[in-house]
């Protein structure tokens, strides 16, 4: 089996964490290509990474509404992904251990939009980032990842986990460091990073209680993400009628619907006149129905 079968095979297999871990790497190795490419021809492309990355400019974000989702698929440093796929696959199995895979990219997905709204309205707001707001910018998966961190930290808080060096720790004094790692760090040089990993301990916190109410956080986000994937997913196989005449699948279904409906009503009248009331043709189709399955 060669490499690239097995990655596959592997991504179709695995579970959410897994996809979106794939994802991060593949376009990771994406924009790394370009660059190198880039530097090759001597071509400048910073303008990739900056309608990529979500801006702090109010100006820009108009132009650039995407980025809000964009941003947290984007890394440029090898340490940076490297932590954050590390901790979206151990955390990430976690989370699936107590919530659905739909669940988890939700979560992810909220923790994103929260965090990258968060460092858009701090460096906004506060007299602090003035000099940095018109050109700021945020790329990384860490808001997303920490809101996984904090909803399953939230959730199981007396759980422990292995840690390498240090042993068995509960999983609620790792979710407290990295809070306030992130938050005695708000005003330093990854200030606008750790603004958004804020972003995403609101939603990891925001997410258990409203499971624990009987509520779904993810389900209105889930319901977006799904009607994005039908959309750009819509099959387009064709497939074969009787007459081996390939037919959309729109057209396939409605005359599925319409042969079904036909048949339901030769059934009702067979219900009310009996079988002899039936038309030749009604017996054909008929004996046709009853032969396909």
């Amino acid at each position: 089996m060669s490499i690239k079968t097995e990655l596959l095979t592997s991504f179709k297999k695995g579970d959410t964490a897994i996809k979106l871990i794939y994802f991060n790497l593949a376009v990771y190795l994406l924009i790394k290509l370009i660059h190198i490419v880039c530097q090759l021809m001597l071509v400048d492309d910073s303008l990739l990474i900056d309608y990529l990355a979500v801006p702090s400019s109010l100006e820009i974000l108009i132009y650039r509404p995407w980025t809000i989702i964009s941003y947290m698929f984007i890394h440029t440093g090898f340490i940076h992904i490297l932590f954050n796929v590390l901790n979206l696959y151990w955390f990430g199995r976690i989370f699936l251990m107590y919530f659905n895979q739909k669940q988890l990219v939700g979560v992810y997905v909220l923790g994103g939009i929260v965090g990258a709204m968060l460092f858009i309205i701090s460096y906004n707001v506060f007299p602090y980032f003035q000099e940095v707001a018109p050109y700021g910018t945020l790329i990384g998966a860490s808001a997303g990842v920490m809101s996984i961190i904090m909803g399953v930290a939230l959730y199981q808080p007396n759980m422990y986990i292995q840690l390498a060096l240090i042993g068995k720790v509960k999983l609620k004094y790792i979710a407290a460091v990295l809070f306030l790692i992130s938050f005695f760090s708000i005003a330093g040089k990854n200030a606008g990073g750790n603004i958004a990993h804020l972003g995403g301990v609101l939603v990891g916190y925001l997410f258990v209680i409203s499971i624990k109410r009987g509520k779904d956080l993810t389900r209105r986000i889930n319901q977006i993400i799904d009607f994005f994937v039908d959309l750009f997913t819509r099959k387009t196989k064709m497939k074969v009628t009787p007459g081996n005449r390939p037919v959309s699948d729109a057209s396939w279904n409605e005359n599925k619907k319409k042969e079904n409906e036909l048949i339901d009503s030769i059934l009702d009248k067979i219900k009310k006149t009996g079988y002899e009331s039936l038309s030749s043709e009604e017996k054909k189709k008929l004996f046709e129905q009853g032969s396909k399955k």
